[in-house]
């Protein structure tokens, strides 16, 4: 069982009533720290790290409002860099929860939440919605982050990257991203690809294994005939070019007929009658 595996067993097992459900650090010790991204939510205070079972020192707690993270190489991103490269995090968790007020939150609210503090919409962001990263779903936000984080070059390719839901009101976890299989499949090519090639490739040697340069053909004609063949098709050619007799000249083209005109009328005379 692996470090994330356990936590979520352990979690479900002590909520169900079990009360010897706990987790051992030291049966972890090579995916342990863990880096964690959180919300600002003051409901989170008292359960972190203990819905999790992991001692304080094995818990490296980062939090923005709404546990977002706006792209790869965003200002969060940087700090979960750090948290791998310089703290020693093993493993990355995003942990959205419930009943998040950012997921709540339109720009409209925010316009005028900022005009109570005394702040005009024209020295915000244009787009409200992009600048802060409000959404519309608390999981959504916890898929889309888990997937800023695995596709950022900030972050090393052996490290898993999780997502979880926690309820504010029972300290349940739930686990929506699955940070081992999604290693598993960006770093491994899918079994039956795999399969498929290696028998093109047993296939290609057993190929190349049962060629014999002894049974290779080659044409019977030799270059000599080839240039001699050449020669009299070229002269049998003339030949029959000159025997043919002179073709007729080509007779003129048809004269279109003229289009008659009309016939000219006849000239009217006046003549003037004297009394």
């Amino acid at each position: 069982m692996r470090l994330f595996e356990a936590i979520v067993d352990a979690n479900h097992r002590a909520l169900a009533g079990d009360a010897t459900a706990g987790l051992h650090p030291a049966d972890f010790a090579d995916e342990l720290p863990i880096a964690a991204l959180t919300c600002i939510d003051a409901r989170l205070n008292p359960l972190f790290p203990e819905v999790l079972g992991l001692p304080k020192e094995n818990f490296i707690w980062l939090r923005n409002a709404g546990n977002i993270i706006t792209g790869p190489l965003s200002s969060t991103m940087r700090s979960l860099a750090l948290a791998c490269a310089v703290e020693g995090a093993r493993e990355i968790a995003i942990i959205g929860h419930n009943d998040c007020l950012i997921c709540k939150t339109s720009a409209m609210k925010l316009t005028d939440a900022f005009r109570a503090l005394g702040i005009d919409r024209t020295a915000l962001p244009e787009n409200l919605t992009e600048y802060f990263g409000l959404f519309a779903s608390e999981r959504q936000n916890v898929i889309k982050a888990a997937d800023f984080v695995r596709r950022s070059p900030l972050i090393g390719a052996k490290v898993p990257v999780h997502g979880l839901m926690v309820d504010v009101g029972t300290g349940k976890l739930e686990w929506i991203v699955n940070g081992y299989q999604t290693l598993e499949t960006a770093v491994a090519p899918p079994a039956q690809l795999t399969g498929a090639l290696a028998e093109q490739g047993m296939d290609a040697l057993k190929s190349l294994a049962e060629f014999k340069i002894g049974e290779m053909k080659f044409p019977d004609t030799k270059i000599g005939e080839l240039a001699t063949q050449g020669k009299n098709w070229l002269a049998h050619e003339i030949q029959e070019l000159e025997s043919k007799p002179p073709e007729p000249p080509a007779a003129p083209p048809p004269v279109a007929p003229k289009i008659p005109l009309p016939p000219v009328p006849p000239r009217i005379t006046v003549r003037t009658w004297k009394r």
